[in-house]
């Protein structure tokens, strides 16, 4: 339920609208629900990468680790004097395996988080004084154009941390394909993929002991109490994790703690004590099943690396 209020107008930014809009669009659903791309402003990106220090946390050293033994092959799979393409920018260990073990012409990182994107490339850029380093602020879940100066002949474009797995299957082909839309014949996407494994490894990894991943999940709804003209309480909600098999999704959700009245601009929502607000999935596949939702959208696989617990996958692919 929805009711009319008068409040005054704030100037807000490009970035800030898309939050609003996605905001009122989400609230007055059923059941609510709200983008996961609206975790990452500058608090939300560093609350990330604390997460992925947590030891319950296990894809990002996984996945480094994987990263750090592929790193030559996937080398000779890219080709020299490629153009290294990350889609989420980010100054971390994964990137700079890859920036040293391919050594690209160029790097552009893309982002929807303006200043983590500035300050991370910014961070690359005087860290790796002979590569030539390129910024794209874009929201890369919509159809992008990627800029030719900073792309080259042969583009390898690098999604890590199995962010694939926030897209429900639709919105996953409707992200590869418009990555192959955007990418020359001949580029490769190279890309993290979280596998299907026991409950409790899951549910530990987005509920882990020192409470980072909640603060993550509430940090949203701080972004809205800051940047919007909001009531909302984080105090008001908790963070839910668990794994729905029949989907093969980690969901993360925030609790209403009682029941209350969330205003937004002029509008109230009313959640019931227990309601949730939808925040985050997460799904896990299978190599196969992986291999055959990227077929689909134009990608062959090339090459794929996985751990010996077989927690998660690397993929090389190539766009056809």
């Amino acid at each position: 339920m929805a009711l009319a209020l008068r409040s005054n107008e704030r100037s807000l930014s490009p970035e800030q609208e898309a939050l609003r809009d996605e905001a009122l669009r989400g609230f007055a659903a059923w059941p609510k629900a709200i983008s996961p791309k609206f975790f990452y402003d500058h608090r939300g990106s560093q609350l990330f990468e604390l997460i992925c220090q947590q030891p319950e946390y296990y894809p990002t050293r996984t996945e480094e680790t994987i990263l750090r033994l592929a790193a030559q092959d996937i080398a000779a799979l890219a080709g020299r004097n490629a153009s290294l393409v990350e889609l989420g920018s980010g100054a971390s260990r994964k990137i700079r395996l890859l920036l040293e073990a391919l050594r690209p012409a160029r790097y552009l990182g893309i982002d929807i988080s303006r200043e983590f994107l500035q300050a991370s490339t910014r961070r690359l850029a005087a860290d790796y004084r002979w590569l030539d380093v390129h910024a794209l602020c874009a929201d890369f879940s919509r159809p992008l154009k990627l800029p030719g100066d900073a792309l080259g002949q042969r583009p390898l474009a690098f999604f890590p941390g199995s962010s694939i797995g926030n897209f429900d299957p639709d919105q996953a082909r409707a992200f590869l394909r418009n990555l192959h839309q955007a990418l020359p014949a001949g580029s490769g996407l190279l890309i993290g993929v979280d596998l299907v494994k026991d409950r409790q490894v899951l549910e530990r990894a987005y509920n882990d002991h020192a409470g980072v991943t909640a603060l993550f999940n509430l940090n949203l709804v701080e972004r809205i109490r800051n940047e919007l003209d909001s009531d909302i309480d984080p105090r008001s909600f908790q963070h839910r994790a668990f794994y729905n098999e029949a989907e093969s999704r980690i969901e993360m959700h925030l609790i209403s703690r009682q029941a209350q009245q969330v205003r937004i601009e002029d509008r109230v929502f009313d959640f019931a004590a227990g309601e949730t607000l939808h925040t985050e999935n997460s799904y896990k596949y299978t190599p196969s099943g992986f291999r055959d939702l990227a077929g689909s959208c134009g990608f062959a696989s090339a090459a794929m690396w996985r751990d010996p617990a077989q927690l998660f996958s690397v993929h090389f692919l190539r766009r056809e």
